[in-house]
């Protein structure tokens, strides 16, 4: 959507709620940075939007039919990005906020990397960065045996697409028209050792996944109006997987560690801590505002 081009108020109101609501996730990841002391921070903002743009726009889902068979899947194959995801099953009531102070402790149910047999709304363990398009295939393929209607949708990073099960997963997906099957790619550009074109060059994304018979469209993933676009057009193309690559900021939203290589992983001061979350609850209150006018 774009507020610019004549949509609805109504339509208006849905990007404000969400942008708000990706902002109050935002504050979900630092609650947990700060109970644990650290985090892999960058990714984890970077991909946020689009997490939240999933789980309270696009996709059937409910916390209290977790298990529902006809339910939509999420795997985020970039698992060290848990913090994200974390972040939104808490927003969306998965399970109780506190439990986000728990976050590095002994025992915890919200490791380093997600773990489906500590927390319901996990679908997959991931983290052995390449596979999360490999288990959503098979999920995808899964839905179309079975004659059910549910997506699969996924969130990868570019700085694992060098690991050749994603190709393989990308080859079988086509192969058998998983046009259920949708991934978001989060392009940040940068990964633990730096520039992701100078550690492994994949560039061009778009292409790659074109030539392995994807539907394939770029945006910027870090913005609420493009993301609902995109997500309004889902299956891109009838009988394809769908590929969108998402041009998104490592650490979006931290204003100091924003294209910041060292944010990939970060051990928190108190005083960037409390400068962060001050910005954030500076957006929150403008967005409110704007929201506050719109509907008056």
């Amino acid at each position: 959507m774009n507020m610019n081009r004549g949509y609805t108020v109504a339509d208006q109101k849905e990007v404000l709620e969400l942008k708000i609501k990706a902002e109050e996730c935002r504050k979900n990841v630092f609650r947990m940075i700060r109970a644990g002391g650290h985090g892999h921070v960058g990714g984890a903002l970077s991909a946020i939007d689009i997490v939240t743009a999933l789980y309270f726009n696009e996709m059937n889902v409910d916390p209290a039919e977790s298990q529902n068979p006809d339910r939509d899947r999420f795997i985020l194959s970039a698992g060290h990005k848990c913090l994200a995801q974390y972040a939104v099953l808490a927003e969306k009531g998965y399970f109780e906020k506190e439990v986000l102070d728990t976050y590095g402790m002994l025992g915890s149910r919200i490791p380093g990397h997600p773990d489906m047999h500590k927390l319901n709304g996990i679908e997959a363990n991931t983290g052995a960065l390449g596979h999360g398009i490999s288990i959503a295939a098979g999920m995808a393929m899964g839905a179309k045996l079975e004659q059910r209607q549910f997506r699969v949708f996924v969130v990868t990073g570019d700085g694992e697409l060098p690991e050749g099960s994603n190709w393989e997963a990308a080859a079988a997906a086509a192969k058998f028209g998983l046009d259920n099957l949708i991934i978001f790619v989060d392009n940040n550009g940068l990964q633990i050792s730096g520039k992701v074109t100078d550690v492994c060059n994949m560039e061009p994304i778009d292409r790659k996944f074109e030539d392995f018979g994807w539907a394939v469209h770029t945006l910027d993933g870090n913005d609420m109006n493009q993301i609902l676009d995109a997500l309004a057009s889902v299956p891109l193309q009838k009988g394809k997987p769908t590929a969108f690559i998402c041009k998104t900021v490592k650490a979006k939203g931290m204003s100091v560690g924003e294209n910041d290589a060292a944010f990939h992983f970060w051990n928190a001061s108190e005083e960037l801590l409390e400068s962060t979350e001050k910005e954030i609850n500076d957006r929150i209150a403008v967005l409110r505002q704007e929201l506050e006018e719109l509907t008056a």
